[in-house]
């Protein structure tokens, strides 16, 4: 009886352990260029980003503890290209207001795409005349 308990312990905990890998996609990305999510700057570096619950992602600096959630804005269908590598795009939007003697082009996060299923809206800036591409790797679960 004993070891029928010991057994269905270890059978019980096995099942949580693997059902908790199958949660949501992940990647890593070097992103060589300042850039804003959610209001906020952020500079250069290497991010994991993630969907880690329903509707919103989490954008972390590898190097640091804290991790800020982004709210997603809506569900994006793949293209008929189908995207085969996670990947973020930035709107390229032009600003003068730091000196408004000198024009800045600021990258904000738009799109986040970490699957070949669905990419995520997280942002939408009408004066966006341009988009930059900064391809990721899959992080291990």
């Amino acid at each position: 009886m004993k070891r029928l308990c010991i057994l269905v312990a270890w059978g019980l905990a096995l099942i949580l352990i693997l059902g908790s890998g199958t949660a949501f996609a992940q990647a890593t990305f070097k992103i060589p260029f300042k850039f804003k999510a959610e209001g906020k700057s952020y500079p250069p570096g290497n991010y994991w980003i993630a969907q880690i619950e329903e509707g919103k992602i989490t954008l972390r600096k590898e190097a640091a503890e804290e991790a800020v959630l982004i709210p997603i804005v809506e569900w994006l269908a793949q293209p008929d290209q189908p995207i085969e590598k996670p990947r973020l795009i930035f709107d390229m939007v032009g600003n003068f207001e730091p000196s408004y003697t000198e024009y800045v082009t600021e990258y904000v996060l738009a799109e986040v795409w970490l699957n070949k299923k669905e990419g995520f809206l997280v942002s939408s800036v009408e004066r966006a005349e341009y988009n930059k591409t900064v391809e990721g790797v899959k992080a291990e679960k």
